[in-house]
């Protein structure tokens, strides 16, 4: 979340008729998703930015809808007051909150199975994504949060796959794809979002003659092949990246659209964060094919009609 430097407001005076207790209700919601203050009854407050404005003329256009009558006011800085306002918006008891919470989940890991603590963890990071959303002026408490987060989300990982790659830290060289045509690809085989998503962008992106080599250990790469989705590969998770992004990022591919935003959902489904809309129903399908699937190049080839379909929705819209 962006640090907000100034202290310019908006205000929102409204009032409701007060039969109208269905949009009341919806009204108070969406301020409490917003994350306002109430200076009083009918008077909330925001930070002045382009997406509060923006909110606010929305819940405006709906008051007015309602038979309600609403105001949007800008309040210019005035350092003693803005300091007041920030206060309303101190997220720390929140975030320490959901501190203790991850902090629990994770104690939890030496004795107790690993799918129910990876779904209480899955809870955990989208309450703190609600969270940091509103959080217009973040401290300290909220960056504890997050690094434990991801703690407890790298250890859930370890567990659920004990082959996982570890996040390479060095540069992505911009590779030409014509270097890399007809060339042997090797990864670990029981192929699942990354691995297989990945095949797909290397056959269909960037070697269309592309072999593929499904390895029982990732010491048996060939040192002709190249190997992806596991450590020391030549193409594997580097930084924040999955190894679907880091192709897309090392063959210029960041620029297509649909490949990008294709890359958020295979983002999330490895490696958690923020999940699109799309990524649940994705993981749906792609499990519903593999275990129709008799092995791992029956998996690509099923699959691979569901990529293409949605690379190309997603570039269409």
């Amino acid at each position: 979340m962006q640090v907000i430097t100034s202290t310019e407001w908006l205000l929102l005076v409204f009032s409701l008729p007060t039969q109208h207790a269905t949009a009341r209700m919806r009204i108070w919601r969406a301020f409490k998703a917003l994350g306002c203050a109430a200076l009083r009854d009918g008077v909330n407050l925001l930070p002045a930015r382009k997406d509060t404005h923006a909110a606010f003329a929305a819940l405006s256009a709906e008051l007015h809808q309602a038979g309600g009558t609403a105001w949007v006011l800008t309040l210019a800085p005035e350092p003693e007051r803005d300091a007041e306002f920030i206060a309303l918006f101190d997220r720390g008891d929140e975030h320490t909150a959901l501190l203790d919470e991850v902090i629990e989940v994770a104690a939890r890991l030496r004795n107790e199975p690993t799918e129910p603590l990876a779904r209480a963890a899955r809870a955990l990071r989208r309450r703190y994504d609600t969270l940091t959303a509103i959080d217009y002026f973040p401290n300290q408490v909220g960056e504890h949060v997050r690094l434990a987060l991801d703690d407890l989300e790298t250890s859930l990982a370890g567990r659920l796959s004990p082959d996982e790659p570890r996040a390479a830290d060095r540069a992505i060289p911009v590779l030409d794809p014509r270097d890399y045509r007809g060339r042997t690809w090797a990864t670990r085989r029981d192929l699942w979002v990354d691995r297989v998503a990945s095949a797909w962008l290397i056959r269909h992106h960037i070697d269309r003659k592309a072999r593929f080599l499904w390895l029982a250990k990732a010491r048996a790469c060939p040192k002709d092949a190249l190997g992806f989705d596991f450590d020391n590969a030549t193409f594997t998770h580097v930084g924040h990246r999955v190894t679907f992004e880091t192709l897309l990022a090392a063959f210029g591919l960041e620029n297509d659209a649909g490949l990008l935003r294709l890359g958020g959902l295979i983002h999330a489904l490895d490696a958690g964060g923020v999940t699109p809309p799309e990524a649940a129903g994705l993981a749906a399908m792609l499990k519903g094919i593999k275990a129709a699937s008799s092995d791992d190049d029956a998996f690509l080839k099923r699959a691979t009609p569901v990529f293409d379909a949605l690379h190309a929705t997603f570039n269409e819209e």
